[in-house]
């Protein structure tokens, strides 16, 4: 077998200690599987059987820490904004000139929070990278409804007071003094 992990009694200590401090299950097995070939003589297929890994990625954390050495097991998170072209800091000194308009209830157009928002990254975006953003934020589009959007448009009518009958013609109520004449 090919020596990628020396089996000295410092490196083994380290490699001890550094998995008593383990923080994540995966930095847990990668320390796991560096140990396991410096303490036994097992092979990268009998240590991917215990780890419950494939043979190969064995084989590469082994390499990756014969050239990095302990840098393979800071991990680095998952997730996160990559691609963003402004912070978020950014995004609200782009916004703020806007949040007095907004609250004093005044209608906003998302053309000119685009080219706000165009000027500070300098060059043309989308109008979804605008309404992302201003989702991002907590903005959304407040506006008055017209009528209840549950509103049953036949039955406001049948309660109107001069509504149309079956016939067509507008049904008007008799008086009690005509209905007493006849």
């Amino acid at each position: 077998m090919k020596e990628l992990v020396a089996s000295d009694a410092a490196t083994v200590e380290a490699l001890t200690a550094r998995l008593k401090q383990a923080k994540t299950i995966a930095e847990f097995q990668r320390i796991q599987c560096v140990l396991m070939r410096a303490v036994t003589d097992c092979s990268a297929s009998q240590i991917a059987q215990v780890l419950g890994w494939a043979t190969a990625t064995v084989h590469i954390t082994h390499s990756r820490w014969a050239k990095e050495g302990e840098a393979i097991f800071e991990l680095k998170g998952k997730g996160g904004r990559r691609s963003c072209n402004l912070t978020e800091q950014e995004e609200v000194e782009v916004l703020e000139p806007f949040f007095g308009q907004a609250t004093a209830g005044n209608v906003l157009k998302v053309a000119d929070i685009q080219a706000a928002y165009e000027a500070r990254v300098g060059r043309a975006v989308p109008n979804s990278t605008i309404y992302r953003l201003l989702k991002r934020h907590g903005w959304r589009k407040v506006t008055p409804r017209l009528r209840h959007p549950k509103a049953d448009m036949t039955a406001r009518g049948a309660f109107k007071k001069t509504s149309a009958g079956s016939s067509g013609e507008k049904s008007v109520g008799k008086s009690l003094a005509s209905v007493l004449s006849e």
